[in-house]
Order: structure tokens, then sequence, then C-alpha cells
């Protein structure tokens, strides 16, 4: 109570009591008037502002903040009355759940018709609403802090509009002042450091120091000496070598790195760039199966969708696989690559990726329904393949986890990854399989480039499968390869990067809560020794201080143990899932009767012609200056990888050999993809081998380099373009 006035005697606290009731009375006729000065600014905001509305004239989404949440519902029933759509509002506030802030989230962001986002600071932290690049502040926070966290709701990596942010400030008042010599401070600097003022707003005047300067204004700002002192403060905290060398401070590293490692982390980037085959994968069965689902979607903008409709059974399930997002009704706009979610002028996209609640939900469905034809298996045929040996395809499901546990106390899947081997079988076509059994790594999706089989072909292969036989330990053979040869690749990988992150991370929560804690330990500290003099503190006392900083020196070593649980990676058993009995071109000719066209090869031929043209192609990377490596094994979308020793940059090369006379190439769908994502350096080399069995010097002028062979994906079933040789030869130019 002795903190509720300033007033010493009784006498000064009538007075005080006389004025509250005077500004009681005066509040009252305001609220009665029925006049708001502020909705009125904000009002001629929303209709008046050209920002606020594209070219079309359709109004733009916009971000109000406000402090508290009696304003928040007081704005969203008037700025509905003034749209006169009751959906074009959301809101989000400290009572609202997770799920209810993430379902608005969600609806701000994909859905049309939400165009205004009303929140408190519940969403000034940790909450994405790129979506928009407008944002008011009805209510302005005394700590700089929490403006700096309101505007990098928008204000982030990846926006492509120019962001506009109004501060609503009353006029002629001593609060107003401060807030607009700030303000007005903030925009000349804004200028001079290219946007960059409000990343560092929190630690250039904290908390603390605006609180002072404002309550310093409200007690003494008819003072002349003291409006002075106020401006200086404003001047000094915001000076621009001060703001430069805060910037500075926030690089987020600062140790040198050798060039060898330089080298090795771009060559691995471009490598994942060029096999980055997600995208188009997901995009393509994401699409078939949404709408075989009942899902309506189609194509806005180059690989961009919008969805008009998700069926109920979709949303529902996302309910009951306990998805962390809610599934909308409707998505405005959809994309299956990140460099995708942002194009100036166009709506922001939803990244459906593994992991998006959309994608999670429709995948979990077609396997409800279809799980079985996976273990039933089925039969392919590989029409690159001339040669007569079969092979069994065999996937399989591996997951690598750490020592940490979830709600049901299982252990945490880290990741999980489909594996897949093939076993060759090369003299099946007898009961008695006595030849060689080899077995390989298949690659990363090898069944892309395999076509189903034929209703004219089925009857011929089940007359060869009568008269074969494959052996009963094929699920054995292919786990103990895996196990063996491709489990500790997959452990290798996300160890390394699991230990990086966790290394970095145990760095900065170390440096973040061992600086809390000594903070905690001295106000405990501080606040005994004037407990022990006798002065009180109103608002917190040593006791809980000090269970402050033990609360923290307690999460500092629940935390150090969750990250030494994640460090310990354990890979579990792989699991086969399905499998395909792949049947080569050569051997479905030869069981049809049908001769090979004189333009093709030969099977005997094929190791021959590939290994030529590979020989050819290597030795003319050589002879360029470059360092050309064979990686056609590892079934990554291109057979050579040639590194040029200036600038570190690899060059991806596919090797397609053919006898002269040849009409056509063949290119496989994971080609085409790997060519797609990497076109400045992918180059489909052709080859046109000689007849004669021997590689001479001479044949390296029969090389032909193909830029940009590939314009567009391949259809959804398409497993292989036929290319005119002719064509390619055309469109070629000399090796370089």
């Amino acid at each position: 109570v002795d903190q509720a006035t300033a007033a010493r005697t009784i006498a000064e606290l009538k007075v005080e009591i006389h004025l509250l009731q005077k500004l009681e009375k005066i509040a009252l006729q305001v609220k009665l008037s029925g006049t708001d000065r502020k909705w009125e600014e904000l009002s001629q905001i929303l209709q008046n502002e050209a920002e606020l509305f594209d070219v079309r004239g359709h109004r733009r989404k916009l971000v109000i903040f406000t402090e508290h949440r009696d304003t928040l519902n007081y704005l969203a029933d008037r700025i509905r009355n003034l749209i006169g759509k009751q959906e074009a509002v959301v809101i989000i506030s400290g009572g609202s759940g997770r799920e209810e802030r993430r379902k608005a989230q969600e609806a701000f962001t994909q859905d049309s018709d939400v165009q205004v986002l009303i929140a408190t600071d519940a969403a000034g932290e940790g909450i994405n609403l790129q979506r928009a690049h407008l944002m008011v502040n009805y209510d302005l926070p005394w700590n700089p802090n929490r403006l700096e966290q309101r505007f990098g709701r928008i204000h982030r990596i990846g926006q492509t509009e120019v962001c506009h942010l109004w501060n609503l400030v009353a006029a002629e008042t001593r609060e107003g002042d401060v807030y607009l010599k700030l303000l007005r401070k903030l925009e000349v600097e804004q200028r001079a450091l290219g946007g960059k003022v409000f990343d560092v707003l929190g630690k250039a005047i904290d908390g603390v120091e605006l609180r002072t300067l404002l309550i310093d204004a409200i007690r003494y700002g008819d003072s002349p000496e003291v409006r002075a002192k106020l401006e200086q403060a404003v001047s000094n905290r915001l000076n621009r070598e001060r703001l430069q060398d805060l910037l500075s401070e926030k690089v987020l590293a600062r140790n040198a790195m050798d060039l060898t490692k330089i080298q090795s982390i771009r060559e691995e980037m471009e490598r994942a760039e060029a096999r980055k085959l997600q995208p188009h994968f997901i995009g393509s069965f994401f699409i078939e199966a949404f709408q075989h689902l009942g899902g309506v979607i189609r194509q806005r903008e180059p690989k961009r969708y919008q969805i008009s409709n998700v069926p109920a059974l979709i949303r529902n399930r996302g309910g009951q696989i306990g998805t962390r997002e809610p599934i909308l009704t409707r998505y405005e706009r959809i994309c299956f690559d990140k460099e995708l979610i942002s194009v100036p002028g166009k709506p922001l996209a939803a990244f459906i990726c593994p992991g998006h609640p959309l994608l999670d939900a429709t995948i979990d469905l077609v396997l409800e329904r279809h799980r079985d034809v996976l273990k039933q298996g089925s039969i392919l045929v590989d029409e690159n393949d001339y040669s007569e040996e079969v092979r069994v395809l065999v996937t399989l499901q591996h997951s690598i986890q750490d020592a940490k546990t979830d709600l049901s106390g299982k252990r945490r899947i880290v990741s999980r990854r489909m594996q897949y081997v093939e076993l060759f079988f090369p003299n099946l076509i007898s009961s008695t399989n006595d030849g060689e059994t080899t077995i390989r790594n298949a690659g990363y999706a090898p069944y892309l480039d395999y076509r189903p089989l034929l209703e004219e072909e089925q009857t011929v292969i089940e007359t060869f499968l009568e008269k074969s036989s494959l052996p009963a330990d094929i699920e054995s053979e292919a786990t103990k390869y895996a196990i063996s040869q491709i489990v500790p690749q997959h452990l290798q990988e996300v160890k390394k990067h699991k230990e990086e992150l966790i290394d970095k991370t145990l760095v900065a929560v170390k440096d973040r809560l061992t600086k809390e804690i000594n903070y905690w330990d001295y106000r405990a500290a501080e606040l005994k020794q004037q407990e022990e003099a006798g002065k009180t503190n109103a608002k917190i006392n040593s006791a809980k201080a000090r269970a402050r900083a033990d609360e923290l020196q307690a999460r500092l070593a629940r935390r150090i143990y969750e990250l030494q649980q994640e460090r310990r990676l354990s890979p579990l058993p792989p699991v086969v899932v399905g499998g395909a009995l792949v049947i080569p071109v050569g051997l479905l000719h030869k069981l049809q009767g049908k001769r090979e066209p004189k333009a093709q090869m030969l099977a005997s031929e094929t190791k021959r012609v590939e290994k030529s043209a590979m020989d050819a192609v290597i030795a003319t990377e050589k002879k360029l200056g470059y360092e050309p490596q064979d990686v056609s094994s590892l079934k990554c979308g291109y057979d050579i990888e040639s590194r040029i020793p200036e600038t570190g940059a690899l060059r991806f090369i596919e090797v397609k050999g053919r006898i002269k006379g040849a009409e056509t190439v063949t290119v496989t769908k994971n080609e085409i993809i790997t060519a797609l994502n990497k076109p400045e350096n992918y180059i489909l080399a052709v080859v046109e081998v000689p007849p004669s069995e021997e590689f001479t010097e001479a044949d390296i002028s029969r090389v032909y380099y193909v830029r940009q062979p590939f314009q567009k994906e391949p259809d959804f079933g398409v497993t292989s373009v036929n290319y005119n040789l002719k064509e390619l030869k055309q469109r070629s130019q000399k090796p370089c």
C-alpha cells in the first residue's frame, strides 16, 4: 500500500484523491463521447494507406500488436465491423492455447480470407508471421527488446517485400515526446545502416533505460533541463558508431577456417544440391495421393499450387496421428522447394516437406490403404539393361535413435531412411540357381528408373517364373548387406551432423544460463544485504532471487543431461518393408522372341561400350586440366564428378556411350532431375564408340558435351526419356 502513493501526509493524500476523482470524471466523459482518437488513426491506416492494398485493390495481410487483451478484443470487434467479415480477423493473446495459436498462425498465413492478425506480445517471439510485410504497433511497449521482437516476426530472412511499420504515438504527451525522438532517431540510423537497426535495438537501449527516460519525462517533462537531458540520452544510446559496434558483435562466427575445410564443405554442398531429389519426388507423390484421396489442387505459378479444399478425411487423420500443427481447410499456396516459399508479389507458400502435417496425414492414409502391396512386392522392368540377369530389389527401412525418450517411454527416432539393396541372380532360368549371387547398394531411389510390367508382358513373365526359383534367404541376405555396408554410412552421416549441432548448442546454453545464474546469485546476495539493513523490496526478496538462481542451475544441469542423451546414437536393425523382381529388358525381349534393333547395342557389348565411353570422357576431362573421378557405382544421377582445381567447383557429368549409327539416347528420371537441380554444373556427355575393341586418343574427338540438356521434369509415371542423338549432337559444344 505504501508504494501506491507518493503522499507523505494526510493533507497530501487528500489532494491526490481529489485529483484522481477529477481524472475519473474526465475519463468517463471521454468514454461516453464515443470518440476514440487512436482508433480513428488506425481506421485511417486501414482504409487509406496505399501499402495496405495490392495493384488489384485486394487488401494485404496486416499484423497489429497491442499491449492488453481488452484492447485486443476491442480492436478485433471494430476491425471486423469495418471490413465486414467476421473471418477476416484472427487473434493471439496470452490466454490462447498452443493449438489455438498455431491454428491462428496457419490461418493467417494460408487462408486468403484472413486479412488481419491482432496480437499481444504472446506472438512477439518465436512465431513466423512472414506472410505479412505490414505491421502496426497500436500500443508501444516500454521495452525496446519487445519492439525488436515484434518487428522480427515479419522482417526476417526470406522476406521478399519491403516491410512497413506504423507506430501510433499520442502527440503532445510527455511519453509521446520521448517515443517520437526515439523513433525519429531510429529512422535516420535505419537509412544509414541499411535497415539493420532493429536487429540490435534491444542492446542499444534496454528496457530499464527507456522506462527511466519515460518516467522522468512524465514527472519532470516541463523542465527545459530535463528535456535536453532526455534528448541527449536518446542520441547517445542510438549513436551510429555504437550501433555499428553492436551489429558487428552479432556476427555468428569469427573463427577462421582453412581453405581445405572450406573446399570440403563447398563440395559437400554441391553434391547435396545435385542429389536434391526430395522436392520433385515429394511433389509428384503428394499431388497424385492428395487427388486420389479427394483433394482439390491446381497450379497457380510454376511449381506453386493452390489447395481449395482439404478433405475432412485428411484433416481428421491429422488429429489422430497427433500432428504438431493444425491442417487447414484450404491453402492459398503450397510448394515443395524452399526457394519457392517466397516469390515477390505472390502469397507466401506453405512448404510441404517431411514433418508438415498435410503430407504426414496423406502418407499415413495411403499407407493404411496400400501397405500390404509393399509386402506383396511387384515386377518391374529395367529398360536400360540389355542383359539377361534377373535381380531382386529389396526395400528396407532403417532408423537411428538417441537416448532421449518420448512421452510413452520409447527412445526417440532422430533419423529414418529408406535403403535399397539389389541381389543379382545370373542363372535364374533353371530350377536350380547355381550362379553366383552378387549384392549391391541400389542408390537413393532406383525404382523411379524402372517401369511397371505391361499387360501383354505378364503371360510370358509368369511362364518364366514358373520355371525359375528364387532363393529363400533373400530378405536375410539383403539385411546382412545393409547392416555391414549401408547402416554404418547412415550412422556416420547422422552422428557428424548431430555432434556439430550439439556442440554449438551446448556452448550457447552454458553461456546464456551461466550469465543468468550469476545475475540471480548476485541479486540474491544484494537483496539479502538490503534486508539485513532494514530495506525491503516490495517486488522481490532474496529468497525468491535465490530460488530463481537454483531453478536456473537445475535447468542447466537438466539441459546438459538432455544434450548428452542426444549424443548417444544407436542404429536399429533395418526392416524389410517391400521388394520387387526387376526384369532386364534384354531378358524380356528374349522371352518374347524379339530381335534387337540394329541401332541398339547387343548385350554382350554393353560393358565394353560403357567402359570405352567412360575412358573417353575421363581422358577429355584430364586433357582440359580437371580432376575427374568415376562415381557411377554410387547411382547418384551422374557418372563422373570432375573437380576444377582453380576454384574447387564440381562438374557433374552423365556419360552415354552409343555405337556409331545409333539414333537415340535414353536418359533415366534420376539423371534428368539431377541435371535440373544443378543446371550450371551438369553436363550430358554423349560418346560415339567405334566398333573396335581398343580405346585410342582419336576417340576423344567423338565426345560431345551438351549443357543444360533437359528443360522440364518427367511426368509422374515416366521412368526414362528417349532423346534423338542427332539433335543432341547439334546442341552440343566442344568439351571445355
